[in-house]
């Protein structure tokens, strides 16, 4: 039986290989990463950066569906890694406090997770097999926050941080401006990234 281990979905990073959700034990110097696409990176910052869209997404949907029948995602679980596939599983409580395990690829499992905030589990086995040192994450401390996204995106994107206390707040009208055009051309990545900025400007 697989001993599972209560983790985080510490942030979202750019590598070589493509786009990587780290999930990382809390406590731990060890970071798991998951590959992930394009569209499923997306998926995950909008949650993270609870980033409100004009429209229900597809998680969105499933979890209203989920509400309406008064169920309620519990928690998620990376438990298995078989010839470099991970493997997760869905925990949905019902009504009558009856728990389903529902088979799902992890980015779906992950992208559930930040938006309902519900404990994220990992096998410790693939810890010690997949995970990387949180020290080899370039970009990346260990004070950064889940929802943090690679410094080298934040770069691209072209949001240079002002030390003049008088354009933050010019600073902030034109990212609030490309944060609204980026949501309705449905770029949620480049929303997610603005919606960082923003709150970072706030939290001076």
């Amino acid at each position: 039986m697989n001993t599972l281990i209560e983790a985080e979905v510490w942030t979202v990073a750019r590598t070589d290989q493509g786009n990587a959700v780290l999930v990382r034990p809390q406590g731990s110097e060890l970071a798991v990463p998951i590959f992930i696409g394009q569209l499923e990176t997306q998926a995950i910052l909008i949650g993270l950066g609870n980033i409100q869209v004009p429209r229900p997404l597809t998680h969105d949907l499933l979890l209203s569906i989920a509400t309406q029948l008064h169920a309620v995602v519990s928690r998620i679980e990376i438990n298995d890694l078989k010839d470099g596939t991970f493997f997760s599983r869905i925990i949905v409580r019902t009504e009558s406090d009856e728990e389903i395990s529902i088979d799902a690829r992890p980015s779906d499992a992950i992208s559930l997770a930040v938006r309902v905030r519900c404990p994220v589990y990992i096998a410790e086995y693939i810890v010690d097999e997949a995970g990387i040192s949180v020290n080899l994450v370039s970009d990346i401390t260990q004070d950064d926050q889940p929802h943090d996204i690679e410094r080298t995106i934040v770069q691209e994107a072209g949001l240079e941080k002002s030390p003049v206390s008088d354009y933050l707040e010019n600073e902030r009208k034109r990212l609030q401006k490309e944060l609204d055009e980026a949501i309705a051309a449905e770029n949620y990545e480049t929303a997610a990234i603005l919606r960082d900025k923003i709150k970072s400007l706030d939290s001076r």
